[in-house]
């Protein structure tokens, strides 16, 4: 077995909408069916008892290796705690080879599931070991590592769960909600929105201290001190017993409470001096430790936080008990679970020192050993939410200490007796105000009831029904897609709308390139909807990107597949047959948003017509032919189609219909163009399902002119010496017919003579190459043939040979030749124009191509 091409398929794709690793299996012919394999059933199941069946109850299919390490990959992140379920296998069109495809919550960990499971297979097959629990630790490890902690996660999910999409945008706790100039950001349980002089203001307890208590909120008095001995100076003055902290930590790091003596002062000094260099000595309120969290101008939970302690058995030493209270599954390092384990450090056997007992004494039975001053659950402490407890006046206290310091989000800490009565009246204080605060002892408290503090967050960063996402339309397509994704971004750029769109010649931002190159892939897409000034995104989605990646998005208000026809790039990627291509194409329409969504479809096409039964929302259907029985029965229903009736566009829906005059469409010439008339029938139906008025979307299909600076490479007409030429990115059979059909429809004078320049795109298969000059050899005078500068896998001279082949039986060429160099096949054809003559340039470096014609136009 060899497995191959391992990808990440980021986002909704061929096989589901989950996200996946997708791996190509090549299996040996004893591996395509492992009955072939004595034994190896049986030594896998030995090395990981836990594998789902391999084959349903009552099948006797064959099973191959290649489904083996399918199921052990997904059985093996199941066993590792990892939320998975989806898996598939497939065969391809190449015998023992396979698309093994296996969800993932975290990739990391899904690419080490299917490197442990092509391990655990190999041993079965070799009958070697195979060590199980190290391989599940592994995961775990990684797993713990890389997903998002408890706090950003409750936040994330909260959001998931009111369908507001989100991108982690690093691996650790920064992400984005929601798309271009509706996103939010937050790390951790900080939002954009908390500013960085509060935060600045809340990691300094000592300007904290002073801003709370000049707004009247109870604090303990005290000072910074600058030394062992100055600590205890601020203690003689304030009055032990103190606490000793750090004025800039964290997580309890370094702080020391109820302390009374001077040697314990001044060790407690140093501690928190390896945390800051700037110490905080202040008087020690007795009662409880409590955390408030408040978000906006409401608390939303509070919890009793107490230190880490261990009850005596009178039999089990302090060690022996703490590691007893560590096998809590609960407990683990760092803040992954909802407890931390209870370490016996320099700072917990200090304390045991205090209380007269060593790690090795055995406490009487019931006895209560606290191994910590301080509560925080980072140090092992436990929580108790308390949060229906909490007084009114209480609590508007911790909300005014939050807002003085300036904090959207705040965990502020009070130590009193309780948060039953009002804070002033039990001689209390609040201790601290805290940034970014962690929220696991309010999601999983020891004791009492989890709070939805991460719906909380959510709820204050977006109102109700805000799903904060902008309009995207997603256009896919053998032909058309670029033109009909400008198009729509002139409507929606009319409409008043920052537009982002991708195309194969680049990303767009209010009209602006702001990248280069084939950007119809995923990583573009995301880019655009990182943007923060994008209002709506059109986004091209092309079929290699979607095999590669997946969708760059989740879902899509507006899915439009302009055709499908003979297909292109056949035989590429498993893609063999236009029945293939669609099933590709259909992505986008399976992931419209579901009910309000929209497909738009060419019901003229029977593969695209076909996507209908896959959407979840409504469907729009387009086509020239208003009599076609799909378009004929969908107006029967009031639902909405769109079509060419004469000289105009109508758009008829719900009985009510829009006629709009071709005339004023330029980019179909008057509707000489056929294909651009499809174009713009798919722009109107997607403007049409976003709910722009009509108006707009004539204002729009007005405004778009094609020329080779808003469409380069589509059907960019221009004038040379009285002759016209068109250029035109056309590179399969059906975009090329098209391009006839069009130029047939395109005045010509007597005596006028056609020409053609064309190469061939070498990863075509060899009879979409022939098709091309077949089509064009029997509506072309005289063809120039050239050879790309990139042949993509072809031979030198292979592309131009399967070229010559088509026009073997040409009807109409009488000329052929052949040049090496577009741009000096490009000049070649210009140099023999006569005014009224007409020459189609096929151009493969579009910006080079057009570049080179403007200079000749302009020496013309």
């Amino acid at each position: 077995m060899q497995v191959s091409r391992i990808r990440a398929l980021r986002g909704p794709n061929l096989w589901s909408r989950h996200t996946a690793i997708e791996a190509i299996v090549c299996c040996t012919e004893d591996e395509r069916n492992i009955d072939n394999l004595p034994g190896f059933e049986t030594r896998l199941r030995e090395r990981f008892p836990e594998l789902a069946m391999l084959r349903p109850l009552g099948h006797d299919e064959a099973v191959s290796m290649a489904q083996a390490l399918e199921f052990a990959a997904l059985g093996l992140q199941a066993q590792a705690g990892c939320p998975v379920t989806f898996s598939r296998t497939a065969q391809t069109v190449e015998v023992g080879t396979y698309q093994v495809v296996v969800e993932y919550s975290e990739e990391a960990v899904g690419r080490l599931a299917f490197e442990l499971a092509e391990d655990l297979c190999r041993a079965a097959g070799e009958n070697a070991a195979f060590d199980l629990d190290e391989a599940l630790d592994r995961l775990r490890e990684l797993d713990e590592d890389v997903r998002l902690g408890p706090s950003t996660g409750a936040i994330v999910y909260a959001a998931v769960a009111r369908r507001i999409p989100y991108r982690r945008l690093t691996e650790g706790s920064m992400v984005q909600f929601g798309w271009g100039s509706r996103q939010r950001r937050i790390q951790a349980a900080e939002t954009d929105r908390t500013s960085a002089v509060a935060e600045s203001i809340a990691q300094d307890k000592e300007l904290s201290k002073v801003l709370l208590h000049a707004a009247g909120v109870p604090v303990p008095s005290g000072r910074p001190v600058l030394s062992a001995e100055d600590a205890w100076a601020a203690a003689c003055e304030i009055g032990c017993p103190v606490v000793v902290k750090p004025q800039d930590g964290n997580q309890g790091k370094g702080v020391a409470v109820n302390l009374a003596t001077r040697e314990q002062i001044e060790a407690a000094y140093a501690i928190a001096f390896e945390v800051s260099d700037e110490v905080l000595v202040e008087r020690y309120l007795p009662g409880h430790d409590y955390r408030l969290l408040v978000v906006g101008d409401k608390v939303v939970a509070a919890a009793r936080r107490d230190p880490p302690l261990v009850i005596g058995d009178g039999v089990h030493s302090i060690r022996q008990l703490v590691e007893r209270v560590n096998l809590d599954p609960r407990r683990g390092e760092g803040h992954a679970t909802s407890l931390t384990r209870i370490r016996l450090d320099e700072v917990a056997l200090a304390r045991l020192t205090s209380a007269g007992l060593t790690a090795e004494s055995v406490p009487a039975r019931g006895r209560r050993v606290v191994l910590r001053n301080n509560a925080n659950l980072s140090t092992g402490g436990t929580a108790t939410d308390v949060t229906d407890d909490v007084h009114p006046e209480f609590a508007a206290q911790a909300i005014a200490a939050a807002q003085t310091i300036g904090l959207d989000i705040a965990g502020v800490d009070v130590v009193c007796d309780s948060v039953l009565r009002p804070l002033e009246a039990q001689g209390g204080g609040i201790v601290e105000i805290n940034a970014a605060p962690g929220l696991r002892m309010h999601l999983q408290p020891s004791f009492g009831k989890g709070r939805p503090v991460g719906e909380a967050i959510i709820a204050s960063m977006f109102a109700d029904g805000d799903d904060a996402r902008i309009p995207l339309v997603a256009v896919a397509g053998t032909n058309g897609k670029t033109t009909t994704v400008r198009l729509i971004a002139s409507i929606l750029g009319e409409q008043g709308l920052r537009v982002g769109m991708t195309t194969t010649d680049g990303v767009y931002v209010e009209g602006r390139r702001i990248d280069t190159g084939d950007c119809s892939g995923p990583k573009s897409a995301r880019n655009v909807l990182l943007h923060p000034g994008v209002d709506a995104a059109v986004l091209e989605t092309a079929r290699g990107g979607v095999l590669r990646e997946g969708l760059g998005f989740d879902r899509c208000d507006v899915a439009v597949v302009t055709n499908i026809g003979l297909g292109d790039h056949l035989g590429l990627s498993y893609i063999s047959t236009v029945e293939d291509l669609s099933v590709v194409k259909r992505v986008i329409v399976q992931n419209v948003t579901p009910v309000s969504g929209v497909a738009v479809l060419n019901a003229a096409d029977p593969m695209v017509a076909r996507m209908a039964d896959s959407c979840p929302g409504t469907v729009t259907f387009f086509a020239c032919d208003r009599n076609h029985p799909l378009m004929a029965m969908h107006r029967a229903q009031r639902k909405r189609v769109v079509y060419r009736d004469g000289d105009a566009l109508v758009a008829s829906g719900g009985g009510v219909e829009h006629r709009l005059a071709l005339a004023a469409i330029p980019v179909t010439q008057k509707g000489a163009i056929g294909f651009q008339v499809e174009n713009a029938m798919a722009a109107v139906a997607a403007a049409w399902a976003l709910g722009v008025d009509w108006a707009t979307i004539r204002s729009g299909l007005a405004s778009f002119v094609n020329d080779a600076q808003t469409a380069p490479g589509r059907f960019n007409v221009f004038s040379y010496r009285g002759a016209t030429l068109i250029a035109d990115y056309g590179h399969n059979p059906d975009a090329i017919q098209a391009l006839v059909n069009a130029v047939d429809n395109l005045p010509s004078g007597p005596g006028s003579k056609r020409s053609v320049v064309i190469s061939g795109a070498g990863d075509r298969r060899d009879e979409d190459i022939r098709r091309q000059t077949e089509i064009l050899g029997s509506a072309f005078d005289r063809v120039v043939l050239y050879q790309d500068q990139c042949q993509r896998g072809r031979a030198d001279g292979e592309v131009l040979a399967l070229l010559q082949q088509g026009l073997q039986s040409a009807r109409r060429a009488s000329e052929i030749q052949e040049i090496h160099g577009e741009f000096l096949a490009i000049d070649t054809a210009l140099a023999e124009l006569q005014a009224g003559d007409l020459c189609l340039i096929l151009i493969d470096q579009i910006e080079e191509a057009l570049d080179h014609i403007a200079r000749r136009l302009a020496e013309g």
